[in-house]
């Protein structure tokens, strides 16, 4: 079975992008070599984006591996396969990782039993706001957003996972 989805990382140091190409390469099996551009939101930075295909789990895989610099800001989606769902998994230096189960159109789904939970435990409406804001990932979102529209445009690699 195959899955696929796509790396974006919004930036990174230019000293750690050969660090960022080695991580993706022990999970993916196979060389990797990123085109690297310039991230406009902070110009001390670099960005890329690859699409890759491997086998369902791989994006937990890279994010693991890319959490070892935690000043790198990035993303990773895995489209739904058979039997697996899909997730988006995203991190942002001082924020950390949020992992997310992500529909066939890309919207973060909340499972019942974390709604219900919440429901349970919120104390009022804005202790409910709060919540659903954290299950759907709007601290990540809102930081990421100024690095995804700096990437509109940038040239894409894919990438190929081997065994």
């Amino acid at each position: 079975m195959s899955a696929r989805g796509v790396l974006y990382v919004h930036s990174c140091p230019p000293a750690v992008c050969p660090h960022v190409e080695w991580a993706v390469a022990r999970v993916l099996g196979v060389p990797v070599n990123l085109k690297w551009t310039a991230q406009h939101a902070d110009p001390t930075t670099l960005r890329t984006e690859s699409q890759w295909t491997g086998s369902p789990g791989t994006a937990g895989e890279i994010a693991t591996a890319l959490r070892a610099w935690p000043m790198t800001r990035f993303e990773i989606t895995e489209e739904p396969s058979p039997g697996v769902d899909g997730e988006r998994i995203m991190h942002v230096p001082g924020r950390g990782v949020h992992r997310s189960t992500m529909s066939a159109n890309g919207d973060i789904m909340v499972s019942e039993d974390r709604l219900r939970s919440l429901l349970a435990t919120a104390a009022g409406p804005d202790a409910l706001a709060h919540g659903l804001e954290k299950l759907l990932a709007a601290e990540w979102d809102i930081e990421l957003e100024p690095y995804r529209h700096a990437g509109d445009g940038a040239p894409v690699t894919w990438l190929h996972r081997t065994g």
